[in-house]
C-alpha cells in the first residue's frame, strides 16, 4: 500500500506571485475575461431519461415521461450553450478529452434545479466544478486565471469619473473679459 506523497490540494497551493513559484516556472494560462467566441460541440452524452412512476392494480412500475425528458434536454442544452461562453471554454476546445466531464457538470447541474436532486448529486456538482476549472480552486488547480479586461475596466473608470463631476450651465462656464467693449 503506498503511502504519502502529493495529494490535489494538501498543504498550501502554489502561489503564482511567489518567488519560489515563478523560479519554479510556475505561471498561470491567462483566459480572456470576455469569454469563448468559438464554435460549441455538440453536446457528448446520451439523452437523458425522466422516468415516473404509475401503479396499476397494486403493481408500481416506472414509465417513461417524454414530455419531462424532452424539458431535461432543452435545459440541459440551454446551459451546455451557456457553458461554452465562459473564459473556461477557450481551456476546454483545446482539451476535447474534458468534454464529457463538461456535459457531466451541465447535466448534474440540470438534476440538482430539481426536486428530484440528491446531496450526492448536489455534492457531485463541486467536484465537477472543480475539475473544469468553474470555481476558484478549481481555476488554480488547472493553471489557469481569467485576464482582467483592462480596456473595460478603463472605460468603466472614466464613466465613474464623468459622472461625479459636478455639470455646469453654460452660464457658470462663461467668463468675463476685461474690457471688452467699453472705452
Amino acid at each position: 500500500m503506498t503511502r504519502g506523497g502529493a495529494r490535489n490540494r494538501s498543504g498550501p497551493g502554489k502561489d503564482p506571485n511567489s518567488l519560489r513559484s515563478a523560479a519554479a516556472g510556475y505561471v498561470l494560462t491567462a483566459l480572456p475575461s470576455e469569454g469563448y467566441a468559438g464554435e460549441v460541440p455538440d453536446f457528448p452524452l446520451m439523452e437523458f431519461t425522466v422516468l415516473r412512476w404509475e401503479t396499476e392494480d397494486k403493481r408500481r412500475y416506472q414509465v417513461r415521461d417524454d414530455e419531462a425528458t424532452e424539458a431535461f434536454r432543452r435545459r440541459e442544452l440551454e446551459l451546455w450553450e451557456q457553458a461554452w461562453t465562459y473564459p473556461q471554454a477557450c481551456a476546454w476546445a483545446q482539451e476535447s478529452w474534458r468534454w464529457n466531464t463538461v456535459a457531466m457538470w451541465v447535466r448534474t447541474q440540470v438534476v440538482c434545479e430539481s426536486s428530484e436532486a440528491t446531496a450526492a448529486d448536489k455534492g457531485a456538482i463541486h467536484r465537477f466544478a472543480d475539475q473544469i476549472g468553474m470555481t476558484p480552486a478549481g481555476l488554480k488547480e488547472n493553471g489557469w486565471a481569467i485576464a482582467r479586461n483592462e480596456i473595460a475596466d478603463k472605460a468603466a473608470e472614466k464613466q465613474t469619473e464623468a459622472a461625479q463631476v459636478p455639470q455646469s450651465s453654460a452660464r457658470d462656464r462663461m467668463t468675463v473679459v476685461n474690457g471688452g467693449g467699453e472705452g
